[in-house]
């Protein structure tokens, strides 16, 4: 189970990138102390179109691994949930493709993060928007209340991986949609990078292997489960905030490359209320 001091620590890191956005309109995700500086994974990751139907600081606070905009298709009337919204650029990009009948949820348990994406929506003139204080392991919305769910490099961050995805169940209606960018593992990852908190904070520390994320999918009873990889890192590239962590990157190339990989990952919510008795009692814990 996750301890009070690294969910401290998370909050701490995104507070600190909000601030950074807030105050001196500076890219958060590049050479902040303590944060991923100039790191790959939060790399063109959005088209110019994209980036241009935003407000500049939602862009600028974007920490995200891929882009859960584009996984799949939202149709007018739907509501959205996404889950660790930080500064709100899926969210507002979300709420512009289900209109004015639908509604994006934006859920983050970061004060800095939830008022820059509230300023960021007002910029923007969204009003179809709800950005909402809570912890993606204890999702603040009814069951059976939302469309899709959506996350960007976040679900990694949660030591409890299951329970959010329990949650994500819960909330989706029957039929729902399970769309998240999130970061994989395939093999042996090395332990300097497993137990770096600067690299957990990072989103790669907490990765999953792939087929264990499909297991946690199966487990909290969704279906028609998909992983497709996307990107496959460079530990090269990532040499700046690897050697920040302490890590002896040099040491570190042959055991690391092809380990960590990005990926889109999508389920279904079976219209049946349940997937199986061992199923049911998981899915309601």
């Amino acid at each position: 189970m996750e301890t009070a001091a690294t969910k401290d620590e998370i909050r701490e890191k995104y507070s600190s990138a909000a601030r950074a956005v807030a105050d001196a309109g500076t890219v958060a995700s590049c050479c902040e102390p303590g944060l991923r500086c100039c790191d790959p994974i939060t790399t063109g990751l959005y088209s110019a179109d994209q980036a241009g139907a935003v407000p500049e600081k939602a862009m600028l606070a974007s920490l995200g691994c891929g882009n859960p905009t584009a996984l799949i298709e939202l149709r007018p009337g739907e509501t959205v949930l996404d889950l660790g919204s930080g500064g709100g650029i899926d969210v507002l990009l979300s709420a512009r493709r289900v209109g004015p009948t639908g509604k994006a949820y934006g859920l983050d348990m970061t004060d800095e993060m939830l008022a820059l994406a509230r300023e960021n929506q007002s910029q923007a003139g969204v009003e179809n928007v709800e950005f909402l204080k809570g912890e993606i392991e204890n999702i603040p919305l009814p069951d059976n209340s939302v469309d899709v769910v959506i996350s960007n490099c976040v679900i990694n961050l949660s030591a409890d991986k299951d329970r959010v995805l329990r949650e994500a169940f819960r909330v989706l209606r029957p039929g729902g949609r399970f769309a998240v960018s999130d970061v994989v593992t395939r093999g042996a990852v090395p332990d300097a990078i497993r137990h770096s908190m600067m690299l957990w904070v990072g989103c790669i520390a907490g990765a999953l292997d792939e087929q264990d994320y499909r297991a946690k999918l199966a487990a909290a009873c969704f279906t028609d489960i998909d992983v497709e990889i996307t990107r496959n890192y460079n530990v090269e590239d990532a040499r700046h905030f690897l050697t920040e962590a302490g890590i002896d990157v040099d040491a570190l190339l042959p055991q690391a490359e092809g380990t960590i990989l990005s990926a889109f990952i999508r389920a279904t919510k079976p219209t049946q209320s349940c997937c199986g008795t061992s199923c049911c009692s998981g899915a309601k814990a």
